[in-house]
């Protein structure tokens, strides 16, 4: 009985997505040209979106020049600035069509884009995760928050999480205080400007304790917003922390 219930629910779901089909068919995700499968990019799209295929840094996902090998391999800024984090890795490089729907995630309420971006950002973390992994996301400062209404690095993590099929913890971390924006701030004042910025949740501090951490953000730029949230998870017991961005600005624009 169970089972023809089951039956019968996924009948009448997959008649629902049918119908919802019909009368508004997938568009592509970066313009309103129709396309055949949901959440995706549109053959003139796909293209002007600088997605980081083949070999990258092995800390900060930059692309890189060659073929991938069995040795990780770092950029110069990587080399030259060590990293606090174990691994870190970007689905795409920051314009063209990636800078579209970083903004709309960010600014435009299209909440739209979380299911396929963080389906792909699942598929370039899952490489590097450790069995177990906590997936948690940067924290928003609460006055921003109360702004923009939700905290796209967390719709980010969750939709990673799920994909994944690993724990998400979106309130692992907070910002301890407000520190603005980082545009038109060199490396040593982003670094400056975030500097013991986080702490655990009081509630949730605990489960850092031996734990692999995954950290969500949105953009990647110096690495700064990481590297203060990737201490505070070390300071608190993490076994290793490693980070995603959806994007990656190129060091000729930081």
């Amino acid at each position: 009985m169970q089972n023809l219930t089951q039956h019968v629910k996924a009948q009448a779901t997959g008649l629902a997505h049918s119908l919802l089909r019909a009368v508004y068919p997938p568009q592509c995700l970066t313009c309103d040209t129709l396309i055949e499968e949901e959440g995706t990019l549109c053959g003139t799209c796909w293209p002007q979106t600088p997605f980081i295929f083949g070999l990258c840094c092995d800390s900060c996902g930059a692309p890189l020049p060659g073929t991938q090998t069995a040795t990780p391999v770092h950029c110069d800024d990587c080399l030259t600035l060590a990293r606090s984090w174990d691994q870190g890795r970007a689905v795409m490089m920051y314009g063209d069509k990636a800078r579209q729907i970083l903004l709309g995630l960010k600014y435009y309420d299209r909440l739209d884009y979380a299911r396929p971006t963080g389906r792909w950002m699942a598929r370039a973390a899952a490489p590097i995760l450790a069995p177990h992994t906590l997936v948690a996301p940067i924290p928003q400062h609460w006055l921003r928050l109360l702004k923009r209404r939700y905290n796209q690095a967390a719709i980010l993590s969750k939709a990673i999480a799920q994909e994944l099929g690993l724990e998400h913890c979106p309130d692992l971390l907070t910002r301890t205080r407000y520190t603005g924006t980082q545009d038109g701030r060199g490396r040593a004042g982003r670094y400056g400007n975030v500097e013991g910025a986080f702490a655990p949740h009081p509630r949730q501090g605990h489960r850092l304790s031996g734990r692999h951490i995954l950290l969500v953000d949105d953009v990647m730029t110096v690495g700064a917003t990481f590297s203060a949230a990737t201490e505070t998870c070390r300071a608190y017991g993490a076994a290793s922390v490693r980070v995603i961005a959806l994007a990656r600005v190129a060091r000729s624009e930081c």
